[in-house]
């Protein structure tokens, strides 16, 4: 099992540089739109990365645990994708706007499931209920990443004020690769995998 973590870990990480570089580049041609819309764009950008999280999340439950029932697998689907995209999308960004040279004035930590409750909630929901019909993997977690990686761009370009200096870039890049890299491969690899006994794990 520990195996089969660090070689999924090891093998998305080039899919992550690339969606990175992707989010550095929305940075770079978004960096002046205002930040209602920025913040719109967000919370169009987050639920989705929570539905494609909770697919997948809760697809690996099923297709690994026997027998796999529904409430189990909505506690695992809720948690894996509600938690950990909220670190992803939203947690990580915040420090990197706290320990980059952004106006602090601007600075705000948006919680999805508790500031949009009623749109970013039902999404993993959503995300839960097509795993239990039609499990998946494969292409949800590569839109997982993008989107992921897109999110979290959007919520440091709410807080953008003006075009980013040329030395930030490698820090953003940084800061976009762990915010997508870790929460997401913990989220759809690890977290189910846990709850998994040994002797299930195939």
């Amino acid at each position: 099992m520990l195996r089969h973590i660090l070689r999924e870990l090891r093998g998305h990480a080039p899919f992550t540089v690339f969606g990175a570089i992707t989010g550095v580049a929305v940075m770079l041609l978004c960096y002046n739109m205002p930040p209602r819309t920025s913040y719109t764009v967000f919370y169009v950008l987050h639920p989705l990365h929570v539905v494609l999280s909770a697919l997948v999340t809760a697809s690996i439950y099923k297709l690994h645990r026997r027998g796999a029932k529904l409430w189990p697998m909505v506690v695992v689907g809720y948690l894996g994708s509600i938690g950990i995209a909220t670190i992803s999308d939203s947690i990580i960004p915040y420090v990197g706007e706290v320990l980059l040279p952004f106006e602090k004035e601007e600075l705000h930590l948006h919680l999805g499931f508790i500031e949009e409750w009623w749109l970013v909630n039902p999404a993993a929901l959503l995300g839960i209920g097509i795993a239990y019909l039609r499990p998946k993997t494969k292409f949800p977690h590569g839109g997982h990443v993008l989107l992921s990686t897109w999110a979290s761009s959007f919520h440091i370009i709410m807080v953008l004020r003006g075009p980013i200096d040329y030395f930030l870039i490698i820090p953003l890049f940084a800061f976009l690769f762990l915010a997508v890299w870790a929460p997401c491969c913990l989220s759809d690899i690890v977290f189910p995998i846990l709850l998994i006994p040994g002797k299930e794990w195939k």
